[in-house]
């Protein structure tokens, strides 16, 4: 427990320590967008990050960067853990957003800067709100910026990939970018795992190949999600899924 005080409270003095830079990021942020101001503005987010994964003594490894294209995308991931957010701005190399739940914006500091990575806070619980959010996040994407969302809906908490929800992909449909699918494992053993305790591990980012507008144009959306979560599926160990088809098989055998 003593360790993951001092993560925390690491990380709250990284946080702290950016006010300065905060300052300069918005002045940044007021001048006409270009890749060079984008890359300014996220590098404070982009270090703060990395040295708290660094910190819990995670090594984080990343396949297919450079399967990104160019121009702002959605990146759809598997949720398992809390760190999922630092992994992918501590280590994807790219400026990006995150559709967040609306209890981020709480936190002093951090709701600014995720604001000025043009991030969409969203009440699942509101359905008018969520609308208005995702409605956000489709102009953002239209206006250059990349976003993260998690189609799950909420942390697995483990290994096992949960149903992707379709709504959130109106994001990539309306917006009409690419989508680019991830597959994040091993960040559930930093800490949920553990009953909230931090733990250092080893956390794989597989960044698959894109796919463009004119190749999911024609799909539904149930069956757009369906596509991106084999996809994600896909880069998850085999073990993992062998299990579950075991677990499957067990209980309707009972």
């Amino acid at each position: 427990m003593l360790f993951t005080i001092k993560i925390y409270t690491y990380a709250v003095i990284l946080v702290i320590g950016s006010i300065f830079k905060l300052q300069k990021a918005k002045r940044l942020y007021q001048q006409p967008t270009t890749a060079e101001i984008r890359k300014e503005i996220f590098e404070t987010p982009q270090n703060v990050s990395a040295k708290v994964m660094k910190a819990t003594g995670t090594i984080v490894q990343v396949t297919g960067r450079e399967k990104v294209p160019e121009g702002a995308v959605l990146y759809v991931a598997n949720h398992q853990g809390l760190f999922d957010i630092l992994s992918f701005l501590g280590h994807l190399d790219k400026p990006i957003g995150f559709i967040a739940k609306k209890e981020i914006n709480k936190l002093p500091i951090i709701r600014s800067w995720m604001g000025l990575l043009n991030c969409v806070f969203i009440d699942r619980t509101d359905r008018r709100q969520s609308m208005n959010a995702i409605n956000q996040g489709i102009e953002n994407l239209k206006n250059g910026y990349s976003l993260v969302i998690f189609p799950e809906g909420t942390r697995s908490k483990g290994a096992e990939l949960n149903e992707f929800k379709p709504g959130s992909l109106r994001l990539a449909t309306k917006a009409n970018v690419p989508i680019v699918p991830v597959t994040i494992n091993g960040t559930y053993k930093m800490l949920e795992e553990n009953n909230g305790r931090v733990n250092g591990t080893s956390v794989s980012m597989t960044i698959h190949d894109p796919i463009f507008p004119e190749n999911y144009a024609s799909l539904k959306s149930a069956e757009l999600a369906k596509e991106l979560q084999d996809i994600v599926q896909s880069g998850l160990p085999q073990t993992n899924k062998q299990e579950k088809i075991k677990e499957e098989f067990v209980i309707t055998t009972r």
